[in-house]
This record gives structure tokens, sequence and C-alpha cells, in this order.
């Protein structure tokens, strides 16, 4: 294991300019990078330690860090001189470009202000029911003795439950509403993002090279979401009973800062899209992992069919740290180089930790390979409360992902419905490969179960 010494602030000067990494031409490390994945950045770990210089297609030079001190600092960095909006610019015409998700500064403290409250305290309890309720829809769809994508079937439970959160609303094909015509609206638009060339369509996107009939594509299919989410906006603000809403939208229509100003509504349709998006397909992607895990270890599942939530809470836990659905968290450096792992990181570079390779470090983690939701059982021989740095599906510091609690209570009352409803195996004799998509890392073929007797009545 390579110990890595960090150099204070006040020695910096003297520190070498760049972290080693390999003298491999960018495009040999893109390739490395979609081929090879996890081996690949296993083998540069081993290489050149805990900091290493890379470069790929999609960014000429980065740091990408592997150890949870080097985590730490990057994570209790000055958000001034660590800018994380920046590093997210690949969702910008995506989400929006006022989206908390790619604001830095003062702007991006505003806005966290202003949207965090709907997802702490009360009202995320209140949200329980409506996960069971979607839950039970979604498990009367599916077949029996039949193979059915778990991912897909996922995706559209997630969808419900965030559409019901955000907007109030239930989504129901027999009595389309505005919130069925933007969820149809938003599939469509995430749908070419989804495929393997989805992070090439992203990154063209944001250099403006949009002339391909997929990127146009993309674009007209946004503007048509935008129209929509602008024109309910403006509904929701007419509304005299808003007040009266206990929904995230009409919180955030009421969310006022210090200075008793409001959100706009370009600011308040990039956010609704944020959650929207965010908010159900990475839920989405790591209940198939979880599935796939689990019906592929039969150890796992006899104790899981127990329905135990503190042990359903560790399945959650550990198929995040096997299978976490985004890969990296980045901060790009700016006003002055930064100080990291004995080398200084120019301004203007992205720092990169890597949540796959920190999730698979045998020594934070043993046998890091093995599915084993007992080392999160704070009272199991072995057990552990995850730590803020060697366990980071849902990043760091002032930019830990918002939603992290509504996902993972989202994931463990989805799991328990299933496991009390319904007989499932894997039909396909092996585990899911990862592919990359364009943000996330989803299972190909989408994990194949089968329903081998019809489900319990829902009660």
């Amino acid at each position: 294991m390579t110990t890595t010494i960090e150099t204070p602030p006040a020695l910096a000067s003297a520190a070498a300019p760049l972290p080693p990494g390999p003298p491999l031409p960018r495009w040999l490390q893109t390739l490395g990078f979609v081929v090879g994945g996890a081996r690949f950045l296993d083998a540069v770990r081993r290489r050149y330690g805990d900091v290493v210089t890379l470069g790929t297609a999609f960014d000429e030079r980065f740091v990408m860090v592997f150890s949870p001190e080097l985590v730490k600092r990057v994570f209790q960095g000055p958000p001034q001189q660590l800018h994380a909006g920046e590093a997210n610019e690949l969702l910008g015409p995506i989400v929006g470009h006022r989206s908390v998700l790619l604001l830095d500064g003062p702007e991006h403290l505003r806005h966290r202000r202003l949207t965090s409250p709907p997802f702490h305290g009360r009202a995320m309890l209140g949200w329980i029911e409506t996960m069971r309720e979607a839950t039970d829809a979604e498990i009367d769809r599916w077949p029996v003795g039949e193979p059915f994508a778990m991912h897909a079937s996922m995706q559209t439970l997630t969808l419900r439950v965030i559409v019901r959160a955000v907007f109030g609303l239930e989504l129901d094909p027999a009595h389309p509403t505005a919130a069925d015509e933007l969820s149809t609206a938003l599939r469509a638009m995430v749908e070419p993002l989804g495929s393997r060339s989805g992070l090439m369509l992203a990154a063209a996107l944001v250099r403006g090279r949009g002339r391909s009939s997929s990127a146009q594509r993309f674009e007209a299919r946004k503007r048509i979401v935008d129209q929509l989410l602008l024109a309910e906006i403006g509904r929701r603000r007419a509304d005299p009973d808003l007040a009266d809403h206990d929904d995230v939208f009409s919180a955030l229509l009421l969310a006022r800062d210090e200075d008793g100003d409001g959100l706009t509504d370009a600011e308040v349709r990039d956010e609704l899209l944020t959650l929207l998006l965010a908010g159900h397909e990475t839920t989405a992607t790591g209940l198939a992992w979880t599935f796939d895990l689990l019906l592929h270890e039969p150890r796992v599942m006899r104790r899981a069919d127990e329905r135990d939530d503190a042990y359903l809470d560790a399945v959650v836990k550990e198929a995040l740290r096997i299978r976490p659905v985004i890969q990296g968290v980045g901060r790009v450096v700016r006003e002055r180089p930064f100080a990291l792992g004995g080398y200084e990181v120019p301004v203007g570079v992205e720092i990169n930790p890597s949540i796959r390779t920190i999730h698979r470090r045998g020594n934070l983690f043993p046998e890091p390979a093995r599915f084993l939701p007992e080392r999160f059982l704070s009272d199991d021989p072995g057990g552990r409360v995850p730590d803020t740095y060697t366990w980071i599906p849902f990043g760091g510091g002032t930019r830990r992902c918002l939603g992290a609690s509504f996902a993972t209570i989202e994931m463990r009352i989805v799991l328990s419905r299933v496991l009390e409803r319904c007989r499932l195996q894997a039909a396909d004799r092996k585990p899911a490969k990862p592919q990359m998509r364009a943000i996330t890392v989803a299972p190909k073929g989408g994990v194949l179960v089968i329903q081998t007797e019809p489900p319990a009545p829902a009660g």
C-alpha cells in the first residue's frame, strides 16, 4: 500500500508541480477508462500511488485521488478555491446552468439553502407511504414466469415517486395530467443519454458541437421539457392556495433567502429538472444493482428476506459500495494552486476522487469484491459505521447530494416491499457487468429477473 504524506500549505512551493501518471496518449487512456474501467484504475493506483495525473479525450489533464485521507482534504477544501459546479459542466445542457449542481460560491450556498428544507425532517416521513404505493403499483405490472428488466421497472417506479414528491400529483395513464405529460417528455429527453454513446453526446453538447441528429433531437426534446416546466411554474405562481401545498415544487416557489428574495422562473425550472432527473435515474440504477447482487448471493437473500430494517439499510449501503452509480465527484482548482499529497495541483485542473476505487480498497473493506452487508452493521463482528471519507456514493462536504437520505430510504422501502410480496430469481447465471452511460454506471442488460409465482396481495 502506498503511503501519502500531506504537504502543509506553507511548504507548497517546494512540492512537485503535478502527481505522476501513465505516459500514455490520451486516446489510449480514454480506452482504458471506457473498456478497462475499474481494472485500469486499479493498475494505475498500484503503479503510481494514491494521487495520479491522467488525461482523456474529455479532459486533457486531471488528477485522480484514491485514498480517504486525500478525499478528506478535497472535501474540506475552501469552496472558493475548489469549484464543484464547474466540474459538473457536463450536466449543464441537461439540467440547466442555474441548477445547484452547476453553481459555485455564494450562489451555490444560496440555492442549497433554498432547496434543501424539503429533504429533511417530517417531510421525508410523509413520502414513505408514497414509496410503498408506487412499489405495489409496479409489482402488479410484473409478469409471472418470464424475464423482465428490473432496471427499466425501477426507472418507472422511482419516476412515479419523485413526480409525486415534487409535484404532489399521481401518474395515472387513465387520467393524464401535466405531470404525466412532463414524465413522458422527460423519458424521451434522457433516452439518448442512456446508451453507451450517451457520454459522447453529453460532451458534444457541452462543447457546442450539437449538429448531429442525436444532439439536435436531444435539444428539441429539452425545449419541450423546458416549456412544460415554465408553464407549470406560471400556473403554480398564480395559485392563491400555493402555501397550502406540501410538495417540493410549492416549497421551491415559496422559499426565500435572507434578503426576502425567491428563485426566478429559470432557477426553479433548473432545480425542478435536477430533482426529477437526479431523483429517479440514480436511485433506479442503485436499486437495479441491489437486486442483481441480492439474487446472486443466496446467503444474503435469506437474511434480507427477514426484512429487518437495519439489515436492509446495510444491504443498500453495501450495494452502493460495490456498485456506486456515480464514479467520481470533481473539483476544479481556482484562485491558486492546491496542495495535495505532496504535490501542487495547478489552477484550472480538476481533482476527481475515485468513488469506486476507494470503495474497493482492501485495507478499508476486507474482501472488497464480496457482497457483505454485515460490514455495515455496528453490532456485527467486523461491522462498522460508514465513514464520511471511505463510503462516498453521494459525494461529500458542502456538495454532498441533497437527496441522499431520500434515496437510501426509498431504496430500503422498495426492497422491503418487494421481498414481502414477491419471489424472484435471476434470469442470468452471472451478475450484470457495469456499463458506462452519460453520467451513471448501469447494469448491462438491465438485470433480467423472473417472478416465480404471483405476488402476495398488497395490504
